[in-house]
């Protein structure tokens, strides 16, 4: 399982994002195997360097869920 999610300049709430998410991992019993984030970066890009990681990781069947 991949962790995506953005940092939009490490404010509190996107921090607190990370850690609400692998809890949810946890809970359900799912190894987190990477995150991919992306920092100060619109999020109506698809274009961010950390969305295009996480496709291409997912094409290569890295990791089987994505909790975004």
């Amino acid at each position: 399982m991949a962790l995506a999610y953005s940092t939009d300049n490490h404010r509190d709430a996107s921090i607190e994002e990370l850690r609400l998410c692998c809890l949810r991992a946890e809970k359900q019993g799912w190894t987190v195997v990477d995150s991919n984030t992306h920092r100060a970066i619109c999020g109506a890009s698809l274009l961010r360097p950390g969305l295009q990681e996480l496709i291409s990781d997912a094409m290569q069947g890295k990791f089987l869920i994505v909790l975004a």
